[in-house]
């Protein structure tokens, strides 16, 4: 009965201090765990310390031998710590953290459990007892951790989550009463090699700040795990010494705002190892555990930044800003206490747009330049979203025809964006929730400079004749495509190669044949109209064209991506001359291989002469109205550009069959690898009725000698 006695004594201390506190609640604080109906158990195996535990860890997976006598403790290995962590605000998510003491720890251990809400079995404070046998030491990120041996992991060094269900079997909580988690106080400057044995304490860092770039965001985005810098001494212009603050945004606390001041951070100490680099990371328990208040701050911030007060404030619309740069191409700076509240209508959230957002009011619509990629992970930059803007000392220029909200660089010569370090001095969340965004309905005759920075809506366009059967994008740049309406009227459709329905390997989305709306921000280069989408479902043309025709994608008859790696049987390679031949690669694409041809032998002045062809096997068009072949290229490095062929009498000699040269749209950035361009649909009109094969020369010389790679290859007929 004493150890049922002790649980009571904790419960009743545990709710008089409820009792007694202030009414003031935050949502990531919960009353203490309920320890009834869960058993306790104190151990009289072998203890190991930490240490020895950690050193059975040598670049592999240690296992634990298991217990050979079930019935009999004596014998069995444990490790004794105390658990410095609480999963209850969700922040830590299937771990506990644990150290061998209260106070002034010397060693602590991460395990690695498949079990959430671990703090009602093993609150923070607890004394466990964590039984070794069965269980392995592995690592993550060079993080020496405790887990299970399953044949699952991706490496010799890693170690499985200890099953859910035998969490209780390795893990025990003592009977004795919970204790109080001391902080080890450390400075971050301490954060080296020689400290690493208290990965896993709680720790505590005063005198530090979060850096400018977090100022006035929250802990993390809805179900996004995010890291935030934290620094202590101030040099002048930076910070001494930073360490990364890592948050969930499963956490409760994740839409809290981050405090803005400085002072105290508790957490658990812990890293990630990434090759050579090593972060140094912290983990908040709680959010009340952050004391971080005072001011001025270490870089001179002397109060909270993060409030605004229209009161003191002059109300401007997107009209007024635009007026500013009326009849300049120069910057314009703007010095008045003014301020824009404008609604988010379009951001970074698939990639087609960049280091800006969209915002727009009942005058028009801007263009907002911030140098930070993820704006749509911000909540002050989130679809439908309210934002005020202060305004004063940001500029606007008209670049090239369209008046866009900026800052300057380069020695204050050059217009762009507004640093992340000083975001925080201009963006404020409404703290509204995000409104439906309602485009600007518009033919294409109608647009006016008005609309430019609106999001619009144009209906019954179509992509021209010409695009059908193209990708969205060609390589990783941007590629413009046309849409018409059924008057013949036209307006240029941008999308960039980076977005996630851009050239992404493999393949990339072909252009919808049919007729619909578009949806999309209103952009102008120069005195021509631009439209940019921010998802594929803005340009979801399924009605039939404006002819009344049903557009069908010529079906494939043929194709192969290279995914195996080596050619097969459907494939020729002739050699005519030197020394290298064309084979796959996967080089910087994991599983997925190309083909691919380099006459280099290594370093610069090590061209050879050569000539290699890589020819189809013949695939049949008899009976066909209509045939394409389509493919992506990839090339790097100077040299002859590769030659696509197609023949229909291969007399499996290269020099005495007749070709036809094709006029395939071929990559042209030979300075990087990897913006892979869509050859488009090649007719082979000419080959219909036929047995056609297509074949890649490549040649080098002894002054040049690109690399050419191939992919997606595909044949079209119907």
């Amino acid at each position: 009965m004493k150890k049922y006695n002790s649980i009571l004594k904790y419960m009743f201390v545990a709710a008089a201090s409820l009792f007694v506190t202030t009414g003031c609640v935050h949502d990531d604080k919960y009353d203490q765990p309920n320890l009834d109906g869960y058993d306790c158990a104190d151990k009289n195996g072998i203890v190991m310390p930490f240490a020895d535990v950690k050193a059975k860890f040598q670049n592999a997976t240690y296992v634990f031998p298991e217990d050979k006598t079930p019935n009999d403790e004596s014998d069995d290995l444990y490790m004794v710590g105390y658990v410095s962590s609480t999963d209850e605000t969700g922040n830590i998510y299937k771990t506990i953290y644990i150290q061998d003491a209260l106070q002034n720890p010397t060693h602590g251990f991460t395990v690695s459990v498949d079990a959430v809400s671990t703090y009602t079995r093993y609150p923070q404070g607890s004394k466990v007892y964590i039984k070794l046998n069965g269980l392995a030491v592995g690592a993550y990120g060079s993080l020496v951790q405790l887990g299970m041996k399953t044949g699952a992991e991706t490496s010799a060094t890693a170690v499985s989550r200890i099953p859910e269900k035998m969490v209780a079997q390795h893990i025990f909580r003592s009977c004795t009463t919970r204790g109080n988690i001391v902080p080890k106080i450390m400075k971050l400057a301490d954060m080296v090699p020689a400290n690493d044995q208290y990965f896993g304490c709680l720790i505590q860092v005063d005198d530090v700040e979060f850096d400018a770039r977090a100022l006035c965001t929250t802990y993390a985005p809805n179900g996004v795990t995010v890291d935030k810098t934290i620094g202590e001494g101030w040099t002048g212009t930076k910070y001494a010494k930073t360490a990364v603050v890592r948050n969930s945004g499963f956490a409760s606390f994740a839409n809290q705002l981050l405090p803005s001041g400085n002072g105290k951070f508790v957490g658990i100490y812990s890293k990630f190892q990434s090759g050579n680099t090593t972060t140094y990371q912290l983990y908040v328990n709680k959010a009340e555990d952050l004391d971080m208040k005072k001011f001025p701050r270490l870089d001179g911030l002397t109060e909270g930044p993060c409030d605004f007060n229209p009161s003191s404030l002059t109300a401007k619309t997107v009209a007024d800003i635009k007026q500013l740069a009326a009849g300049t191409t120069n910057w314009v700076q703007i010095t008045g206490d003014y301020y824009l509240k404008a609604q988010v209508v379009a951001n970074d959230e698939t990639g087609n747009l960049y280091k800006y957002v969209y915002v727009e009011d009942a005058t028009g619509g801007i263009r907002v330049n911030m140098n930070k990629t993820n704006l749509y992970l911000d909540s002050r930059f989130r679809l439908g979203k309210d934002v005020n803007i202060k305004l004063k000392n940001v500029y606007v220029r008209n670049v090239n025809g369209e008046v866009q909200i900026g800052a300057l660089f380069n020695n204050n010569t050059q217009f762009g964006q507004i640093e992340e370090v000083e975001m925080y001095k201009y963006f404020f969340d409404t703290n509204t929730a995000s409104r439906p965004v309602v485009p600007t309905e518009k033919t294409i005759s109608q647009l006016t400079a008005a609309d430019v920075g609106r999001w619009i809506k144009i209906k019954d366009v179509q992509f021209v004749d010409g695009d059908l059967g193209r990708t969205l994008t060609d390589g990783n740049a941007v590629t413009s495509r046309t849409l018409q309406d059924c008057t013949g009227n036209t307006v240029v459709l941008r999308t960039s190669g980076q977005a996630s329905f851009g050239t992404v390997k493999p393949g990339a989305y072909e252009v919808k044949g049919g007729k619909g709306d578009v949806y999309a921000i209103l952009s102008v280069f120069n005195g021509t109209y631009q439209l940019w989408i921010t998802k594929l479902a803005n340009i979801d043309f399924d009605a039939p064209r404006c002819d009344g025709s049903v557009y069908t994608p010529i079906p494939v008859v043929y194709s192969d991506d290279f995914a195996a790696g080596g050619f097969s049987a459907d494939w020729t390679v002739k050699n005519v001359a030197g020394p290298q031949v064309w084979q796959t690669s996967n080089q910087g694409n994991g599983t997925n291989y190309y083909a691919m041809m380099n006459g280099n032998a290594g370093g610069a002045g090590n061209n050879i002469v050569n000539e290699d062809w890589l020819i189809s096997k013949a695939v049949s068009l008899v009976g066909k109205a209509k045939a394409a072949v389509s493919f992506t290229t990839d090339v790097r490095y100077s040299g002859n550009a590769l030659q696509v062929y197609a023949t229909d009498n291969y007399t499996g000699d290269p020099a005495t069959t007749t070709w036809t040269l094709l006029p395939a749209t071929l990559d042209t950035n030979s300075n990087a690898f990897g913006d892979w361009v869509g050859s488009g649909n090649i007719n082979l009109s000419a080959f219909l009725g036929k047995n056609v094969r297509i074949a890649f020369k490549y040649t080098s010389t002894t002054a040049a000698a690109a690399t050419w790679e191939v992919d997606d290859f595909k044949i079209k007929a119907q």
